[in-house]
């Protein structure tokens, strides 16, 4: 849950409740023109394994994570990022952990007051809009999820929108088809770009094929009716 001093705090409530009111339509946005993956399950791999690849100083590293910043870690699941997040951003800073399925957010709730994380707060969203508070985010962290998101341009619509002047959406993924749950670079990059989405950094981060990705928003964001589907 959130801390209970300081203005902060009613200012995120009030924004979470705005984000909760009626989307768009999202038939209004073009179906990707590619396989999507299944979701299958909350947990990527164990936490303890995925401590000793060093994948999370990596990628928060990569992602330029300071004391005081508001972050989302959008598809939470058990809460590997979320948890870890919540010291590196400090008391002034803030957690978002998203997720689309009831029972998971019920958990990772259990978890974040269990561990006393008073700068987290568990929050649930929709397939194609993660309901992100508009103009707060100065990261969102889209770990291992992306390829599976069903409508990937109106996910990214709506996410593009959290973001703070000069944030970020960082991106992990694998670059392997969406059938074995990764994304190729070169088709991630072109749906982004497709909502204004430009990518700013690229790393491999692992000795696989995983890779960290940066996007930032440039121009502005287009009508649904002007995103144009990028071909497979």
């Amino acid at each position: 849950m959130w801390s209970r001093s300081g203005s902060s705090t009613a200012a995120l409530a009030l924004l979470l409740l705005a984000s909760c009111r009626a989307a768009p339509e999202e038939n209004r946005f073009p179906k990707p023109d590619r396989p999507v993956a299944a979701i299958v399950g909350d947990t990527f791999s164990t936490e303890d394994a995925r401590d000793r690849m060093g994948e999370f100083e990596k990628v928060v590293t990569l992602a330029g994570v300071k004391p005081g910043m508001w972050v989302a870690d959008v598809g939470a699941g058990e809460g590997y990022y979320s948890v870890r997040l919540s010291p590196v951003v400090g008391r002034r800073g803030r957690v978002l952990a998203e997720d689309i399925q009831r029972d998971v957010t019920d958990r990772l709730a259990q978890r974040v007051q269990r561990e006393n994380l008073d700068n987290v707060a568990v929050t649930l969203g929709a397939p194609d809009d993660p309901r992100l508070p508009a103009h707060s985010l100065d990261r969102v962290f889209l770990v291992h999820v992306y390829h599976e998101v069903q409508s990937p341009y109106a996910f990214l619509w709506h996410v593009r929108e959290a973001l703070k002047p000069g944030g970020l959406i960082i991106v992990v993924d694998a670059d392997r088809p969406p059938q074995r749950h990764g994304l190729p670079p070169a088709m991630m990059r072109c749906e982004f770009a497709a909502v204004g989405l430009q990518m700013r950094a690229f790393q491999p981060i692992e000795s696989g094929d995983a890779y960290f990705a940066a996007f930032a928003p440039v121009g502005k964001r287009p009508e649904p009716s002007q995103i144009k589907p990028c071909k497979a």
